[in-house]
């Protein structure tokens, strides 16, 4: 599914949607995780989009409203949902969803073949369900060794499990949780409790630098995963555990293992990650 980087390279770009005004919304299927609103077009026409952002692995569109407060627009790609900058000519395509109509031209489309996303507007973003309960940003500041250590204590889950839940700390995926371990060689399998002071420093410097490198890289095009104009991400080819399972590790050697772990594949190297 795309993950944090996807999400932020998805988001950088469809920044010039910023300031036009939509014009139209096409709902074509509303059956995604969450019934789209029906009246959506009505709500966003002649409505312009004054910034787009990102919280966790949601695309926030906040709308100015001249009649009304203002509102906002959450989407969220699920597990294989694409949103891709498109015009009339562009055939339409399976699974494509919903078009959001621009008057420069633009239209931005939400394909999603499996259907685990969602497009809900929201007048209230502070208190809005999606949004609650998340942890920091794994790229600011609030993110740090202290805070990781204080989040692990006494946790006898994986340190895998804790690093991908919400919870304690967004973004971080499947895909960048597996090489963000590597990089700090720390076994998936270990419990949280079991992290020292440094080795939470070093996770984390881990995870930031993963990220950073994978969003320059424009994430990892392994799937479904497209940007916005149809390329696709690069970060696939510098994995050093991730989908290598039976290959040799890339610093000692000994085959990459794989395992099950809460549910996701887990990729590591049992002699570089102790």
């Amino acid at each position: 599914m795309p993950e944090l980087p996807e999400i932020e390279t998805v988001k950088r770009g469809i920044k010039t949607l910023e300031r036009e005004k939509i014009v139209g919304v096409i709902i074509r299927n509303p059956k995604l995780r969450y019934l789209v609103d029906s009246n959506l077009n009505q709500i966003l026409k002649n409505v312009k989009v004054e910034s787009i952002s990102r919280r966790a692995k949601y695309l926030i569109f906040d709308m100015s409203r001249s009649k009304v407060p203002q509102g906002h627009l959450i989407i969220h790609l699920g597990m294989s949902g694409s949103l891709t900058l498109a015009d009339n000519c562009k055939p339409l395509k399976k699974h494509d969803h919903v078009d959001i109509l621009f008057g420069n031209g633009n239209i931005l489309r939400y394909n999603d073949p499996r259907r685990f996303g969602c497009i809900v507007f929201t007048n209230n973003l502070i208190d809005n369900s999606l949004l609650q309960h998340l942890g920091p940003e794994p790229l600011t500041p609030e993110f740090n060794a202290k805070y990781l250590l204080e989040k692990l204590n006494g946790k006898s889950s994986s340190i895998k499990q804790l690093i991908m839940d919400n919870a304690i700390v967004v973004g971080v995926g499947n895909i960048y949780a597996c090489e963000s371990l590597f990089l700090a060689k720390i076994s998936p399998l270990r419990p949280g409790r079991s992290i020292t002071k440094q080795e939470a420093g070093l996770l984390v410097k881990c995870i930031k630098e993963v990220l950073e490198q994978a969003i320059k890289l424009g994430g990892s095009s392994i799937s479904d995963y497209k940007h916005a104009d149809g390329s696709l991400g690069y970060f696939q080819n510098s994995h050093n555990v991730y989908g290598r399972s039976g290959k040799p590790c890339k610093t000692c050697n000994q085959n990459i293992l794989e395992k099950r772990l809460g549910q996701r594949n887990s990729f590591y190297c049992t002699n570089c990650q102790k």
